[in-house]
């Protein structure tokens, strides 16, 4: 098995404690920091998403194979800034006002990092003017996550904020939560719909590739 292999495995299975070694072995190897980032990382969140949606993984192996995944990330970051390699895009992620619900928010921000977007996770209990600040610094997508029916109007108010900026046009938005569903999302003029972390990941390679 080639090493790239082995760091992929190493995630898949949620190894953090072998992902690290393996990477500086790699690094001291020659081997650049993009290729280890599609190869390993990129690679192997995309085989644990299928294995989410397979129901052979569930929310606790995908929160160990993303932890895995940022441990490697930490050391490939600066690397990959050095190199001049681009993210997919800028995501900004938050759950929103009023609601303090954060597992579910985070795991979709450790998968979309992952995936290879550069991800700005603002929390919890996160206003409307928090996304448009960071819209306004280049972020091209926002992700809001509501896991109460209460709260759930705060995604509406918070694109209509967007609108009264004149950001809309830039700014792809995806929601989720337990109780967000496709209808909502659609009548509340937003762009995407995940119900889980994986699904997350897909809406977003396709929005952003369009």
């Amino acid at each position: 098995m080639s090493l790239i292999e082995e760091i992929r495995q190493a995630v898949i299975e949620g190894q953090a404690k072998q992902v690290v070694p393996k990477i500086e072995q790699a690094l001291a190897e020659g081997v650049a920091p993009e290729t280890i980032l599609h190869d390993g990382l990129i690679d192997a969140m995309q085989e644990v998403g299928r294995l989410f949606e397979e129901g052979e993984y569930f929310v606790p192996e995908m929160l160990i194979a993303a932890r895995a995944m940022k441990a490697a990330l930490a050391i490939l970051q600066p690397l990959l800034v050095d190199q001049g390699v681009e993210p997919l895009g800028r995501i900004v992620i938050g759950t929103v006002k009023g609601d303090l619900h954060d597992i579910g928010k985070s795991l979709v921000a450790m998968m979309l990092e992952g995936a290879g977007f550069e991800v700005v996770d603002l929390g919890v209990d996160v206003s409307p003017e928090r996304f448009i600040e960071e819209l306004q610094k280049g972020a091209n997508v926002v992700a809001m996550s509501a896991l109460l029916t209460t709260t759930m109007p705060n995604m509406k108010a918070t694109i209509e904020a967007i609108e009264s900026a004149g950001l809309r046009s830039q700014a792809i938005i995806l929601v989720g939560g337990a109780p967000v569903t496709q209808a909502y999302a659609k009548e509340i003029g937003a762009d995407g719909y995940a119900p889980d972390a994986s699904a997350a990941v897909r809406v977003a390679r396709q929005l952003t590739a369009k």
